[in-house]
């Protein structure tokens, strides 16, 4: 470009120096912007062969951009050297500013390393600052924080000559303003891929939020989106329109509300316990109408944004059906079939779950009524069994039942003969003692010996005094069944058990208990009674069943015998019906058999 010993700068060398420079700004991608730092090199800095070395975000350098020859673009270009390697060339030779230059003389341990180089041959002139063909002369490219975006290497000046002060100089600037137009170039890549990959996503979020919105607004089942945190927690935002047919309510209507508001006052404790990540919970829900549907919520959490706010996605099941049906099934587990009402198994639940094993367990308190004898009992009876005081309900002067039947026996639907109450004796169960948790025998909260504190315990009552409350157990077996059973048959016997189980629950109160045991044998528990009002309520539920009773166009009639128990903390649930068995066998055998026939 020019010699050593000019003075002076030609005008034309600077022109095209600012001529190339100004091309790096026009390019629009940043392989159009490698390729034009190539060609400046060539087109304004005399020399025929360019490349640029740009580094990979993996730390190699790669050739972008060859200019000046088409064999070196052939042999170079997409091949790529380690950054290692390059790092030993730039520390090799002469630092011309920020140039290095590595003569033949020095370079020749470089022949065989993995950067990808070109050396066309040529003559070797006889000349101090002749260009020899294997020399090097490599331009680093900086960005402004000192990061290396690449290497500028140049090759056979149009003159021969190695570059003087003013090429060195032109070269260093060119570099610089190349570097900068690479940062640029890639700058504006970086951004171009990083909008297309936004736009990208944007397309694929309203794409999402169209696939939510469609599956949430077309759900077979009921979906809604509630706030969480703030003042309106809870509150419902959005409602499918499976959710709005299943309580009846508008949509409008509906987010007014929250999940809270309508709730089954019953089950609000179930909702307050489910969490709301992964929550699940089986509850009521409140219809316009005023009632109330089984259905199960499933809860998850989404965001709106990545650090927007929290939304609670709840998925609302309708299981009344299947609720129905565990219902039936649980009805049909702890009832009796024929009469519905509860069975065995329910009765000594219920009646397990007001007793405790308390320590100091109390006599059974009972009355002798008139009649009896001087003890309640026969001699060397069942009075022995349950201590002092002991007795039964004598039932024999309230009016006997006319007519001739059978002593009481078994037919498919009864207990049968009664010699003794070996049925109801305590049973040692698999977890214990009779009379231990484990047992089966005391099934209340005050199991483990009075431990809850909410537990009331339950104490016979001791005299006829007002305050003398206590639970009353009435076992009432039927007199004449078995004629009836075995004279008219099963179908009439059922009949007659049917009628009896509806009348012994009309004589009762709402918070009384009617079960069957089986066969034709009863218990009614009946809590808050003092001794007279329990001999009271067996009266007349005795008088309740002597009526006659239609069966088919037929007439019968049965009687009763009733024994009256006392329920209390210390005693089984077997041990108490055990107790009321004994005290119903002795009023039995206390009256002969014409004063306890029927039909």
């Amino acid at each position: 470009m020019e010699t050593e010993s000019e003075p002076y700068v030609r005008l034309a060398s600077l022109r095209q120096l600012h001529h190339v420079v100004a091309q790096l700004n026009t390019a629009r991608s940043l392989a159009d912007t490698l390729q034009t730092v190539a060609n400046g090199v060539v087109e304004g800095l005399g020399f025929e062969i360019a490349a640029v070395h740009l580094v990979r975000a993996e730390g190699e350098l790669v050739v972008a951009a060859v200019a000046g020859s088409a064999a070196a673009e052939a042999m170079m270009a997409g091949r790529s050297g380690s950054r290692t390697a390059w790092e030993r060339r730039l520390s090799l030779g002469q630092q011309w500013g920020a140039l290095h230059f590595v003569p033949y003389t020095e370079g020749w341990v470089l022949d065989d390393d993995e950067v990808p180089e070109w050396h066309a041959p040529s003559p070797v002139r006889d000349t101090p600052d002749a260009w020899h063909p294997m020399d090097r002369l490599f331009a680093p490219l900086y960005a402004s924080d000192g990061e290396l975006l690449g290497v500028l290497s140049v090759d056979r000046p149009r003159n021969g000559r190695r570059p003087g002060a003013w090429g060195c100089e032109a070269l260093q600037m060119y570099a610089s303003q190349a570097a900068i137009a690479i940062s640029n170039a890639r700058l504006r890549s970086n951004m171009q891929r990083a909008l297309v990959r936004l736009e990208r996503e944007q397309q694929a979020l309203r794409a999402s939020e169209e696939s939510f919105r469609q599956a949430f607004e077309y759900a077979p089942s009921g979906m809604a989106v509630a706030e969480m945190g703030g003042d309106q927690h809870g509150r419902l935002l959005r409602i499918n329109d499976a959710l709005c047919r299943l309580l009846g309510r508008p949509a409008a209507a509906m987010r007014r509300y929250s999940f809270s508001d309508l709730v089954h006052p019953e089950d609000i404790r179930t909702l307050l316990r489910t969490s709301a990540e992964g929550g699940r919970a089986e509850l009521r829900l409140a219809r316009r109408d005023g009632s109330y549907v089984w259905v199960s919520l499933r809860n998850s959490v989404v965001a709106d944004t990545a650090d927007g706010p929290r939304y609670l996605l709840t998925h609302v099941e309708d299981i009344e059906e299947r609720k129905r049906h565990e219902l039936q099934l649980a009805h049909r587990a702890s009832h009796d079939q024929l009469t519905g009402l509860p069975n065995s198994a329910e009765l000594r639940a219920r009646l397990g779950s007001r007793l405790c094993a308390r320590p100091d367990r109390p006599a059974v308190q009972s009355s002798v009524l008139p009649g009896a004898g001087p003890s309640g009992y026969a001699e060397g009876g069942p009075g022995q069994l349950y201590g002092q005081g002991g007795g039964f309900w004598d039932l024999e002067g309230l009016g006997g039942i006319p007519g001739a039947g059978a002593e009481p026996g078994t037919g498919p639907q009864t207990a049968g003969s009664r010699q003794a109450p070996a049925p109801y004796a305590t049973a040692v169960a698999p977890g214990g003692p009779p009379g231990s948790p484990g047992a089966g025998g005391f099934g209340g909260p005050g199991a483990d010996g009075g431990a809850d504190p909410h537990h009331v315990h339950v104490v016979p009552p001791k005299g006829d005094g007002p305050g003398e409350k206590g639970l009353a157990v009435l076992f009432c077996d039927l007199d004449g069944f078995k004629s009836i059973n075995d004279r008219y048959g099963h179908h009439c016997g059922d009949g007659v058990l049917i009628a009896v189980a509806r009348r012994l629950e009309a004589g009762v109160r709402d918070d009384d208990t009617v079960a069957r045991l089986g066969g034709d044998e009863f218990v009614v528990l009946a809590d808050g009674l003092g001794p007279a009002e329990a001999q009271d309520l067996a009266v007349r539920l005795r008088n309740a069943i002597i009526p006659p009773i239609q069966i088919d166009g037929r007439t019968v009639r049965v009687g009763a015998s009733f024994g009256i128990g006392w329920a209390g903390c210390g005693m089984t649930a077997e041990e108490v019906l055990q107790s009321a068995d004994q005290r119903m066998y002795v009023e039995k055998r206390s009256r002969s058999k014409g004063q306890r026939r029927a039909g």
